[in-house]
């Protein structure tokens, strides 16, 4: 067994069982490795794409994906969504190609500073220095993935390690993931907050915003009238009827400054206190009024659940029954488009248990507190910020899910980031329907222009913001990928696109034109 033998081996005996790759030729050895049946390979025709869809499978599953990329660029390339899987607490496994050690003397073209590029982004940094040490590599980089929350190790693959033999393979002891119990002073004193009556909203994120965690939770509302809320971007949510309902703090500065000024005191659990997306002149960072109180319950290291779960007795409200959200038959639209009648189109197709995938930025932005009624449904958001994310989640938590229909909905701009996910989801035969909201702009940074004070742009300005000239043809970027798509311009055309992509499995694009 050589050493890019021993690493898939170790991996898939790790729990680590499917590769984003995108390989180039120092990957050679790990490629023909990957014909170990255990492990499934999955052809990401940009890095960016790969790094993604490792952060939706962890997202959906819980459990860290890998993926393989070509030596510091092909790590560059994945670095943004990397950014965006380390916001969200997801952990993956990246395997970095390397020259051969003998050869990163004579300073190949393709040399870099790996662990320079890989450092800010990673929580552990590796570098494979023999075959016979690769496995005891692998396992740990696996480890310290599958901690709570999620992280990112990142291991350096030399050529020579790969293809040279690598002996027995010898592993650290296993030790199962923990997460940490909170503190109980911690809990006493919240409970004390809580008891007080004074307006609370409790602000909940990563773990928290799901399953038994999110369940107590809306005991704990139920019990003391307080609010439960989440920030704006959130990894995932189970939402939609028969959750338990989570307000959103909106994201632009005064809205959410006017959503906050009527609570004494903020409660966090896995986050910590809301603060601006962005700094913008004349307005504040930290959006909290003056006087409230900020109260950490669970850090991000913590179990929620069983906070939840100690808070519950510390307030003698065991037995109180959470508040679940009920079920809004919403009608299908009719008419133009704008973000209500989206919205509700979304509120009326989208199927029970479906995961929705957002990175709309202005149209979803403004409609999805109107799809809170729906069907019971995930919502995965963008928490890093650098845009091009949506594409390549929705293809991880697809293959994650494979038995959940995917809704991804992106911007025009953002879309181009990442549209090599279409081809990815056609090899794949991916149960994804990617909306495109085609507004031939970046309609968001209009918005921004003005928020940030820099008046009112002009032609020149507006030439870096619209892109229309020329116009993206989605329905031919579509069709080149291997993805059937449909061009709609009406509320109930739109609908009636989100029910037909649910008929048959595989791909589809929907663009909604704006």
């Amino acid at each position: 067994m050589n050493g890019a033998e021993s690493l898939v081996d170790t991996l898939v005996g790790q729990g680590v069982d499917i590769c984003f790759a995108n390989p180039g030729t120092s990957e050679m050895h790990f490629l023909a490795a990957l014909e170990n049946p255990r492990m499934r390979s999955v052809l990401c025709l940009f890095e960016g794409v790969a790094t993604g869809a490792a952060d939706g499978w962890y997202r959906m599953k819980g459990t860290p994906a890998s993926t393989l990329l070509h030596l510091g660029p092909g790590l560059a390339n994945g670095l943004a969504n990397i950014h965006n899987a380390k916001r969200a607490s997801s952990g993956m496994v990246n395997i970095i190609g390397e020259h051969s050690t003998s050869h990163l003397k004579y300073d190949p073209p393709l040399t870099s500073d790996i662990e320079g590029l890989a450092r800010p982004l990673s929580h552990w940094v590796r570098r494979a220095d023999s075959a016979s040490a690769i496995a005891w590599d692998a396992a740990q980089a696996v480890a310290k993935a599958s901690e709570h929350p999620g992280q990112i190790a990142t291991l350096i693959l030399p050529g020579d390690t790969s293809w040279q033999q690598a002996g027995t393979a010898v592993l650290p002891e296993a030790v199962a993931p923990m997460r940490k119990a909170p503190d109980a002073a911690r809990i006493a004193h919240v409970a004390k907050v809580l008891r007080s009556g004074e307006p609370a909203l409790v602000i909940l994120a990563n773990r928290a915003t799901r399953g038994t965690a999110l369940q107590r939770a809306g005991q704990v509302a139920a019990a003391t009238g307080a609010r439960l809320g989440s920030q704006f971007f959130t990894a995932r949510i189970e939402r939609g009827a028969g959750r338990v309902p989570i307000e959103r703090i909106p994201y632009a500065v005064p809205q959410a400054q006017a959503f906050l000024k009527g609570f004494k005191h903020l409660i966090t659990v896995e986050t910590r206190e809301p603060v601006a997306f962005f700094a913008y002149p004349d307005k504040p960072s930290l959006l909290k009024a003056e006087g409230t109180v900020v109260h950490p319950l669970v850090e991000a290291d913590e179990d929620s659940e069983l906070a939840f779960e100690m808070l519950l007795e510390a307030l003698g409200a065991t037995g109180s029954e959470a508040l679940l959200q009920s079920r809004v038959e919403t009608p299908v639209p009719s008419g133009a488009l704008n973000p209500t009648s989206v919205a509700h189109a979304l509120a009326a197709a989208l199927p029970e248990h479906c995961i929705l995938v957002d990175e709309s930025l202005t149209t979803g932005r403004e409609s999805m507190g109107l799809t809170m009624g729906a069907r019971p449904h995930d919502l995965i958001n963008n928490m890093g910020g650098s845009i091009g994310y949506a594409t390549p989640v929705a293809t991880g938590a697809a293959l994650a899910c494979p038995d959940r229909r995917v809704f991804c909905m992106v911007g025009d701009g953002s879309a181009m980031y990442t549209i090599q996910s279409l081809w990815t989801q056609a090899r794949e035969g991916l149960n994804v329907t990617t909306i495109i909201f085609a507004n031939n702009s970046y309609a968001i940074l209009k918005a921004e222009y003005a928020n940030m004070g820099a008046g009112t742009p002009g032609a020149r300005a507006l030439s870096m913001i619209d892109i229309d000239r020329p116009r993206i043809d989605w329905l031919a970027m579509a069709k080149s990928m291997g993805v059937p798509a449909v061009s709609v311009d009406t509320a109930e055309g739109f609908h009636q696109a989100m029910v037909n992509s649910t008929r048959e499995p595989g791909p589809c694009l929907i663009e909604v034109r704006l």
